[in-house]
């Protein structure tokens, strides 16, 4: 990514969101940065300084907050770092067999992965009509069956089938659309999971390379799939997930 450019992440204070920003602004990039709470993001921007070139808060679960936030992106990026990539990084966790999974605990997971990224895409169809690149996160429970991962999986199912249908659409218009798959990630959103020991340490067989994952071993790869070195990338699941959806060694 030689030439600035400006992306905007949706979630973007976020653990993996946060350090996607410190990674492209660290390599000369703008970011904007949008989510449902002022602090975090005021506090990263504080941190990123002149990299951060605007915060929005907004309901990132609704179709017109999140066109307001990529408008207001295209709005403040600069003529010599324009607007070429947004990354949805908004998410939850539930971990509820289906038969305990309350009608409004699905509907709010549904919200939170699918109808947010569905959002993300037309919106950035919008703001990108020269190309650009879209990335999305699924998890490594669509792609391997996980117990008590029904609602999540079929959320971030329609994610990665989003994806594929999205890159197909506006290929020829060079707009790009990949999903990174993430195993389990030690964020404040997996708190409830990594802050118990024996909840952490039983995650942690369950990925070949015997440990959970970091933000920071995430970020690098939302942050190539935004830029140009994956210029010739468009309808692909990269796993970042330590080999959890693929790779048994034990």
């Amino acid at each position: 990514m030689s030439h600035a450019s400006t992306f905007l992440l949706l979630g973007g204070a976020g653990g993996i969101g946060a350090a996607t920003a410190r990674r492209l602004v660290a390599a000369g990039h703008r970011v904007v940065l949008a989510g449902r709470s002022a602090a975090p993001m005021d506090a990263l921007a504080a941190e990123l300084g002149a990299g951060v070139l605007a915060t929005h808060v907004a309901d990132l679960t609704t179709f017109d907050a999140v066109e307001q936030a990529a408008q207001a992106a295209q709005a403040a990026a600069p003529a010599d770092a324009p607007l070429v990539g947004v990354a949805n990084l908004v998410g939850s966790i539930l971990l509820k067999p289906a038969h305990l999974t309350r009608e409004d605990e699905y509907a709010q997971v549904i919200a939170q992965n699918l109808t947010s990224a569905f959002a993300t895409v037309r919106a950035a169809a919008k703001v990108l009509p020269s190309g650009g690149s879209v990335v999305l996160v699924a998890t490594a429970a669509a792609r391997h069956g996980l117990a008590n991962h029904e609602a999540i999986a079929a959320a971030k199912g329609g994610v990665i089938g989003l994806m594929r249908s999205t890159a197909a659409t506006y290929a020829s218009r060079g707009l790009r659309c990949n999903v990174v798959a993430p195993g389990l990630v030690r964020t404040p959103m997996a708190a409830r999971i990594t802050g118990n020991e024996a909840a952490e340490k039983a995650s942690a067989s369950l990925h070949a390379l015997g440990r959970i994952g970091e933000a920071d071993d995430v970020a690098p790869a939302v942050a190539w799939l935004l830029g140009a070195d994956a210029a010739w990338v468009t309808g692909q699941v990269i796993g970042v997930d330590g080999g959890l959806a693929t790779v048994r060694s034990r």
